[in-house]
């Protein structure tokens, strides 16, 4: 019953497939159990690795990250077994073995995906920073980590509310920046279409991926002191 449960997933739409194709800004990668984007202007410094979201095809989220990495960063994307973050927390392990040249790491994830980054992050102090896509923490271990987190959340989530959210606040450390998108829901954090449960987003999706990549690159731009 379980394993049916978890292969019923949301298939990525035909933009995210499209998105996971190479052009002049983004050369796409998939190799060794990883989806990695890379600018085609240069090598960067700073990377980002990124956890799916629960019973969501990996690929769905490809229209953000590609746009993310063609703002000059490393991206990687993690697909995972049964596309269920927590039977491979350790991926990212596999990222940064691969890239011995990046000074700094920075993880994150949409909605259980992002849970798992935060169990990652909390034992692995490598890890400079962490991002959560309609998300947080399972318990308060990064509260006294000295580690940048960016909260990003929807105002119309039916899945992630506003309400957990605000509660998440005594998890994190004191200066986490949290980032309401206005009529953003739980399922344009990808393009996989609505998901059961979740809310109305009064906005199209593109409008809300653009707060979306704004809010992380600024993360990015900070713990690579581009600011």
């Amino acid at each position: 019953m379980f394993v049916f449960w978890a292969h019923n997933f949301l298939d990525p739409s035909s933009e995210a497939i499209t998105a996971l194709q190479s052009d002049g800004q983004v050369t796409v990668i998939a190799e060794t159990g990883l989806v990695i984007f890379e600018s085609t202007s240069g090598s960067s410094s700073t990377a980002f690795i990124f956890y799916p979201g629960g019973r969501i095809d990996y690929r769905s989220y490809a229209p953000l990250l590609r746009q993310i990495a063609a703002h000059g960063y490393l991206v990687i994307l993690t697909p995972m077994p049964l596309n269920l973050a927590f039977f491979n927390v350790n991926v990212a392990e596999s990222a940064l073995a691969m890239y011995p040249e990046i000074k700094h790491w920075v993880i994150g994830g949409h909605s259980l995906g992002g849970v798992a980054a935060a169990r990652y992050a909390s034992n692995h102090p490598v890890i400079d920073g962490i991002v959560f896509w309609a998300s947080y923490p399972a318990d308060n271990a990064l509260k006294d980590k000295d580690i940048r987190v960016l909260s990003i959340y929807g105002s119309q989530d039916g899945l992630t509310t506003n309400k957990e959210i605000e509660a998440s606040h005594t998890l994190l450390p004191t200066d986490t920046i949290f980032v309401q998108v206005k009529g953003g829901n739980h399922s344009q954090f990808g393009s996989y279409g609505l998901q059961s449960g979740d809310g109305q987003a009064t906005m199209p999706p593109e409008q809300q991926w653009t707060q979306i990549i704004d809010a992380t690159v600024k993360l990015l731009d900070i713990i690579s002191n581009k600011q």
